[in-house]
């Protein structure tokens, strides 16, 4: 069974909603202040129809199996883009199809000429932050730019 990796589409929206937010819940952080009450989370191929900003999507036999992206969040410093809604579904963790999507979306930022990414997690993500920081990324002391998502508490940044 072949992984496809491809940018959304409006016909994703439902099902992409429906993949975040019941990882959310699975690791109990379905709070306000996360994607989970954003309602943007209900139309992301919408919002990454922001210039210089992607959304990837990973399908496996027509179902979406995890999505992560790259969003220019107002307040950020110039030149630093966010990497955003990395998810994956239980059933696809461990094979490498998180590390795929965050590859791809750091790819995407080096295209659009970015040179820093940022990020914000929570520690119940251990398995994502390990990733992280074998991929480069450094925890911050304190967030940059203006996600919204105040409820987040690990801030963490990749300079390319």
């Amino acid at each position: 069974m072949a992984i496809t990796i491809r940018n959304i589409t409006p016909q994703d929206n439902a099902a992409t909603a429906l993949m975040i937010r019941t990882v959310l819940r699975e690791f109990k952080i379905d709070r306000p202040g996360t994607v989970y009450t954003d309602p943007t989370t209900d139309e992301l191929s919408k919002v990454f129809e922001h210039p210089q900003s992607a959304y990837w999507l990973a399908e496996e036999d027509g179902v979406i199996i995890g999505g992560c992206g790259i969003y220019p969040t107002d307040g950020l410093p110039g030149g630093c883009v966010e990497l955003v809604k990395l998810y994956t579904s239980a059933s696809s963790r461990g094979k490498g199809i998180g590390r795929m999507l965050m590859e791809k979306s750091i790819e995407s930022a080096q295209h659009f000429g970015y040179n820093e990414v940022y990020l914000e997690s929570f520690p119940e993500l251990t398995t994502a932050i390990a990733m992280y920081e074998k991929a480069g990324f450094k925890k911050l002391a304190a967030p940059l730019g203006n996600s919204g998502h105040f409820a987040c508490n690990v801030w963490m940044l990749l300079v390319l």
